[in-house]
């Protein structure tokens, strides 16, 4: 009888840790995917890689992508804004070291991570300038994807 009830009580115990921990583990799954997606954004916009990009990005009117104090709304839109920023000096570098990933829900999640822009127009030369960056994805059908993008820029010391 004493085997069974502790038969019994781990088999309860699993049951209420089991859903928990999986749970976590499908969190830290969906981490490390959205920061495999980062990472590849962030080679495809080193690389001025158009086609890439917007693959990663919400194919919705509903995208949003604060640039310069400015609301740009639609994949689309905010593939154009790239295709010009990529005449010039365009290029990103992650801390990647202080990447974070903040889960939302089961289909949605929030990274953060400091990175160093280096823009100019064509032409000029490009200044480093430092940037909080937040972005929001959803994943859908087709993985994870870019619904927004927020970079907030950090003010020279």
């Amino acid at each position: 009888m004493f085997k069974r009830t502790i038969l019994v009580f781990v088999l309860a115990v699993l049951v209420l840790l089991g859903p928990q921990h999986l749970s976590t583990a499908a969190r830290a799954g969906s981490a490390e995917e959205v920061r495999t997606l980062f990472e590849r954004f962030v080679a495809a916009q080193n690389a001025h890689d158009l086609r890439a990009v917007g693959e990663m990005l919400s194919n919705s009117n509903d995208f949003l992508w604060i640039t310069r104090g400015n609301p740009v709304w639609g994949r689309e839109a905010a593939l154009h804004r790239f295709q010009a920023l990529y005449q010039g000096t365009w290029r990103l570098d992650p801390v990647m070291a202080e990447f974070k990933v903040i889960d939302l829900s089961g289909d949605t999640a929030q990274l953060f991570v400091p990175v160093t822009f280096m823009i100019a127009p064509s032409g000029q030369t490009a200044q480093p300038s430092r940037f909080l960056m937040n972005q929001t994805l959803v994943r859908t059908g087709q993985g994870w994807k870019i619904a927004s993008i927020l970079p907030i820029l950090v003010p020279p010391q």
